[in-house]
């Protein structure tokens, strides 16, 4: 695929190109100036068009292709936060966490937004450093105009599970859940918890109220079959076990299932 993308340019790359060299032009129309890098507004477009291309490049998984416009783009702007923020996502994707965490460093020096805080605290959160990364989305979660608000609460209800807080777990998913009915972790991490804490109504509101929305993984099938033993459904729970086994039989969701049946 690589080696195809260097002699074709695709339809994503064609249409980012495009847009780049329209937005220079559009600053050279608008000053009247042959070199619209010269001027300020010329300057801005440039970045902002390679900004874009190496959010499509990402987007594409093609990392090795966004660095180079991310790259000119910090040339125009060495402190431009946006930049610094993509190139650190395409480093964590490439699985080199201290560039990551040097370009997210940088582009938090310059914005501290909501977002840019909340993806610093997800790729602490993949490196296990979860009371740093609670400290971030903690901080990301005062912005109580981030239209991805539900999401900062949903990551601080896993990172409260790692640290092994239940009950600050579900404090965080509830807050999810009051800023988006729909969101599919927290709807399932809330029937886990309340089963644990045998909230079994509760369990079975959030179970079935995730289930219209999504489709059976491993957990949810451990906690479709609680549920139907509890209310005494056997069938119902003897078919979960079933899909269960057959679908991730070396899961620690099976393992469970199968403990629970001794």
């Amino acid at each position: 695929m690589h080696n195809g993308f260097k002699h074709q340019v695709t339809g994503l790359r064609r249409w980012l190109v495009l847009a780049g060299v329209l937005a220079v032009l559009g600053g050279c129309v608008q000053t009247g100036d042959v070199q619209p890098m010269r001027t300020g507004e010329g300057r801005e477009q440039a970045r902002q068009a390679y900004i874009e291309l190496g959010k499509g490049y990402l987007r594409e998984g093609l990392t090795g292709q966004a660095k180079p416009p991310l790259q000119s783009a910090l040339k125009i702007d060495p402190s431009n936060a946006e930049a610094h923020e993509v190139l650190a996502l395409v480093f964590q994707q490439e699985m080199e966490p201290e560039l990551a965490d040097k370009h997210f460093r940088k582009a938090l020096s310059s914005q501290r937004s909501a977002r840019i805080l909340n993806n610093y605290g997800s790729f602490l959160f993949e490196e296990g450093a979860y009371e740093k990364a609670m400290e971030i989305y903690q901080e990301a979660a005062q912005d109580n105009m981030y239209p991805s608000r539900s999401w900062v609460f949903e990551n601080m209800g896993l990172t409260a599970l790692k640290m092994g807080d239940n009950s600050q777990a579900m404090h965080y998913f509830e807050r999810a859940l009051r800023l988006d009915a729909t969101q599919l972790r927290s709807l399932l991490e809330m029937g886990m918890l309340s089963y644990s804490v045998r909230d079994y109504p509760a369990a079975k509101h959030y179970y079935e109220t995730y289930m219209q929305q999504a489709e059976h993984d491993a957990r949810s099938l451990l906690l479709g079959a609680r549920v139907a033993t509890v209310y005494q459904n056997r069938d119902e729970a003897a078919s979960l076990g079933l899909r269960l086994k057959q679908l991730y039989p070396a899961s620690p969701e099976y393992k469970a299932y199968l403990l629970e049946q001794r």
